[in-house]
């Protein structure tokens, strides 16, 4: 397998509940890291169709800008009752007119579009996350890891943590959502453990057993 230079990559995002997310997941492995929005570096336009394609698009961006490997994360909430959408379109269906992002807004949207499809009870509102990391060399060599969580959207929100969608969203297994689950309970890993909750979490699991161990 490909070395990391140096134990050191750039994490191809600038969104902050992402970034959050990954500080603590790395901060066991005494890697260098720094963020695309630390350097400065322009968000390029996410024009794929699938979340691998979206992360090779960031994590390339910032490798060929940096000179050093990039790792990106496309994820998003697939339900079952609107044939998988909002999927590579969850961040899009939260932006407002001015650019800003309101999920809340997204939030709502998707309830609405659920009661116009009749999905009402817990089995009719199945959904899942999905995330995509991409680690990307300069030269364009990629490798991915994908992971998933099974849940159901809930309505109202409940919670104030996470961020995104995770207010409408139930683990399968859980009496709490995401917004309800503090960062150490959402990931539901640390290293040498076997288990993995979030889709995020599941996806870098692969990845630091991988790369990181």
């Amino acid at each position: 397998m490909r070395p990391i230079p140096d134990k050191a990559f750039v994490l191809a995002s600038h969104n902050k509940g992402k970034l959050r997310e990954f500080a603590d997941l790395l901060a066991p492995f005494g890697y260098n890291v720094r963020s695309a929005a630390e350097l400065g570096l322009t968000e390029p336009a996410e024009t794929g169709t699938t979340f691998e394609e979206n992360a090779y698009i960031k994590a390339h961006a910032a490798a060929t800008a940096t000179g050093l490997p990039a790792l990106a994360d496309d994820s998003g909430m697939c339900a079952d009752a609107l044939d998988g959408a909002p999927g590579v379109y969850t961040a899009d269906w939260a932006t407002k007119s001015d650019g800003s992002r309101d999920f809340y807004m997204a939030m709502e949207k998707t309830e609405k579009l659920l009661r116009e499809k009749g999905a009402i009870s817990p089995e009719q509102r199945r959904a899942r996350f999905v995330a995509v990391l991409c680690l990307c060399f300069p030269d364009g060599e990629a490798e991915y890891y994908r992971g998933e969580v099974e849940g159901r959207l809930v309505w109202p929100p409940r919670g104030k943590l996470g961020f995104g969608y995770d207010p409408v969203f139930q683990p399968d297994g859980y009496a709490t959502t995401f917004g309800e689950m503090t960062a150490e309970q959402k990931h539901g890993w640390k290293p040498g453990e076997p288990h993995a909750l979030s889709h995020r979490a599941r996806a870098f699991k692969k990845f630091a057993e991988a790369r990181l161990s």
